[in-house]
C-alpha cells in the first residue's frame, strides 16, 4: 500500500479547493490530507461539494471511495475564510509540513505532495520561512537539496533558489555547484531510472560571459568545476548561454538543465507547461513533489481553481515511488 501525504498549503488559498477535488476520482494509493478537517468541511460547503472526510486512524489499508478523502487532522490556529490571509495560521501551515515530513522520515508514508503556501504571511506570523525546499532540507537534516521543476519534455534544476538576485553571483561557488550537480546526477539515476543522465549547464552571465568580457564567473568558477566533475564520470554540457540553450538542438539529447538562478530557467519551463508542471525536491531522503503555482487568493472558494498541477504532482509522486520500490 503506497501512502502519500498531501499538504493543502495556505488555508485561505486554493489549496483546500484543489484537495477537495481529489475526491472526484478514485486513486490506486492512499492519499492523506494533512490538514484541519473542519476547514476542509467548511470549504466543501462553500464549494457545494459533497465530500466525506474520514480520519486516517479509522482507515486501515483500504483505499478511499469516490467522494471520500482521508484526513490526518491538524487543527488550524484561527478560523479560515477563503481569500483572506491570517498570520495566525502561519504556525498551522508549518505544522502540516512538519508532520508530513516527519511521517515520511519514519517511513509511514512514501512521498509528500505540497500545495501552495504564502511565504509572506508565514514570515509575518513570526516564522522564518523561505520556501518548501529549504524547510524540508532543514527538517530532515539534509545538508543540500536541489529544486527541480518538470513538465513534458523539459526538466529544470536550480543552483540557487529563493535568494535576492544581488546575492546570486556570490552563491555560485565551486563547492555549491559540485554538491548540486552530484545530487542531480545521483537522483536522476536513483529516482528517475536514467543510467547516465546528460545535464546541460547554463552560464551565469549573458552569452555565458563571452570569454570574460561580460563577467568572469564562467572562467573562474563554472568551467573548472564542470571539468573536475567530468573527470568523475558526470555527463555535462556547458556552460551554455541561457538565451539559446532552451531549443531542440540542445534539449533533444539532454535529461535535465541546471540554471544558475530562479528566474533564469523557470520562466521558460512555466511558459511551456504552466498548470502541467511539477516541483520536485532532489536530495531529500524521501520523495517530495509540489504544484507549480501560487495560492491564487482571488479565486479561492469560487470553484474555478484548476487542479491540473496538483494531479500532475500526485501522479509524478506515484511514478517516483514505484521506481524506487
Amino acid at each position: 500500500m503506497i501512502r502519500i501525504a498531501v499538504t493543502p498549503g495556505e488555508p485561505a488559498g486554493i489549496g483546500p479547493d484543489l484537495c477537495l477535488q481529489l475526491a472526484g476520482q478514485t486513486w490506486p494509493v492512499q492519499l492523506v490530507m494533512f490538514a484541519d478537517r473542519n476547514m476542509l468541511a467548511e470549504r466543501a460547503q462553500v464549494l457545494g461539494l459533497n465530500v466525506s472526510l474520514t480520519d486516517i486512524e479509522q482507515v486501515g489499508n483500504r483505499l478511499a471511495k469516490q467522494g471520500e478523502l482521508f484526513v490526518q487532522h491538524i487543527p488550524a490556529a484561527a478560523s479560515v475564510t477563503a481569500g483572506q490571509l491570517d498570520a495566525a495560521n502561519g504556525t498551522y501551515v508549518v505544522e502540516t509540513l512538519r508532520q508530513a515530513c516527519n511521517a515520511n522520515m519514519r517511513d509511514e508514508y512514501q512521498a509528500v505532495v505540497t500545495g501552495p503556501v504564502h511565504k509572506g504571511i508565514i514570515n509575518k506570523g513570526g516564522i522564518s520561512f523561505s520556501g518548501h525546499t529549504e524547510f524540508f532540507a532543514t527538517e530532515s537534516n539534509t545538508a543540500q537539496v536541489v529544486m527541480m521543476l518538470a513538465t513534458e519534455g523539459l526538466r529544470v534544476t536550480l543552483a540557487t533558489t529563493h535568494i535576492p538576485l544581488a546575492y546570486v553571483s556570490r552563491a555560485i561557488t565551486p563547492e555549491r555547484l559540485t554538491s548540486i550537480l552530484r545530487i542531480v546526477h545521483q537522483d536522476m539515476r536513483s529516482k528517475f531510472g536514467i543510467e547516465q543522465p546528460h545535464i546541460l549547464v547554463c552560464g551565469l552571465n549573458p552569452h555565458a560571459g563571452e570569454d570574460g568580457h561580460l563577467g568572469r564567473e564562467e572562467l573562474d568558477v563554472i568551467i573548472p568545476t564542470l571539468e573536475q566533475l567530468r573527470s568523475e564520470g558526470l555527463l555535462l554540457t556547458g556552460p551554455l548561454p541561457a538565451d539559446s540553450l532552451f531549443q531542440p538542438k540542445y534539449l533533444q539529447n539532454a535529461d535535465v538543465v541546471l540554471a544558475m538562478y530562479h528566474d533564469q530557467g523557470l520562466p521558460v519551463l512555466k511558459y511551456k507547461g504552466f498548470g502541467r508542471s511539477v516541483n520536485i525536491t532532489l536530495g531529500l531522503p524521501f520523495i517530495r513533489t509540489s504544484v507549480d503555482h501560487g495560492t491564487a487568493l482571488d479565486i479561492a472558494g469560487s470553484g474555478t481553481a484548476d487542479p491540473g498541477s496538483l494531479l500532475c504532482a500526485i501522479e509524478q509522486a506515484i511514478e517516483l515511488v514505484k521506481k524506487r520500490q
